[in-house]
């Protein structure tokens, strides 16, 4: 069976072809717009949706070398995400569903990114936990089978992927910030500037970023410029190191709490790599098997997207055109 995938919930316009659980393409185009503005533009978005989702899926069906009308299903997000960006993606499959007389069903984003992992590692076994952090989410997940989703953990304010924006614009980076602060990381000492590791009162697994940002912040009100350009790779690889710890702390509790040692890192987090250094430091220490996804599998894409659709379409679950965008879905 052959899905074609579309994913546009956020900045990246991204389309797959998936044959019989193998990824034959995986097209994605970020867009570099929104460094302009410090920050992803709704109505910008959209925008450019539109002018990619054409491109991009004709390009991922000529890369994995199929005929348009072998295309059995499609799969696309439905939600979380930003509501205009969405209907581009929901629209266009609703349309090549009617176009080309196949079924298609909505696929929840966070879901995606807790398959991005299982369809590139076998050996992954249920139950796992689930670490999905990125701009709009710091989510850890129980994952019993596939279905059967229990979430132990949330960020109460920002997101770790947002909090890396924060940061960077409160260093004078662009965005998106994540990578930006890797970047200026090299070469720093990660305990030069001593930041807190948040916590939330009244639970021990849940994140809060917003108050290590303010802590940035209040920090670099009290230096003048130039000692904030000598040492922003100091600065920055500290900002970095409280971020992970934070993130790596909680894993670390729940993994014991529940007794699992197998544990999926997902979003676009999971591209950095100081943060891959420390889980596999983390790995040796506790007897875990931590897994991270390829690269170009890390941010929003439509591989993830298309494989958590596959098995449904295969099963014969299909959605009905009355399906809306739903920005605020829940897994």
């Amino acid at each position: 069976m052959i899905v074609l995938g579309i994913e546009s919930s956020c900045d990246e316009t991204s389309a797959s072809i998936i044959r019989d659980y193998k990824l034959l393409s995986n097209i994605t185009i970020s867009q570099e717009i929104h460094s302009d503005f410090g920050g992803v533009v709704p109505e910008i978005a959209s925008r450019e949706h539109q002018k990619n989702i054409i491109y991009v899926v004709d390009k991922a069906i000529k890369e994995a070398s199929v005929d348009i009308n072998d295309i059995n299903g499609i799969a696309v997000t439905y939600g979380a995400g930003l509501k205009g960006a969405l209907l581009v993606g929901l629209n266009f499959a609703k349309g090549m569903s009617i176009a080309l007389g196949i079924p298609y069903i909505g696929v929840n984003h966070l879901e995606g990114h807790l398959f991005s992992n299982i369809m590139e590692n076998e050996e992954i076994d249920f139950p796992f936990i689930s670490l999905i952090v990125s701009g709009g989410h710091t989510q850890i997940w129980k994952v019993n089978s596939i279905g059967d989703y229990v979430l132990l953990a949330n960020t109460v304010d920002d997101a770790a992927g947002e909090a890396f924006d924060k940061g960077a614009r409160l260093l004078g980076l662009s965005y998106p910030g994540g990578p930006e602060i890797q970047k200026k990381s090299k070469g720093g000492d990660c305990n030069y500037v001593d930041f807190p590791r948040p916590k939330v009162k009244g639970s021990k697994y849940d994140f809060s970023f917003s108050g290590l940002k303010t802590s940035l912040m209040y920090y670099l009100k009290d230096l003048d410029e130039n000692m904030i350009l000598d040492n922003i790779n100091h600065i920055a690889a500290s900002y970095q190191e409280a971020i992970i710890d934070t993130l790596l702390n909680r894993l670390s509790l729940i993994t014991k709490d529940h007794n699992i040692n197998y544990v999926s890192i997902a979003g676009g987090v999971a591209a950095n790599k100081r943060f891959r250094e420390k889980s596999e430091i983390l790995s040796k220490e506790s007897n875990l098997n931590i897994f991270f996804p390829d690269f170009q599998l890390c941010t929003d894409n439509a591989g993830m997207i298309a494989m958590a659709g596959y098995q449904k379409i295969k099963d014969g679950y299909k959605s009905d055109l009355d399906l809306e965008a739903n920005p605020n879905l829940s897994l």
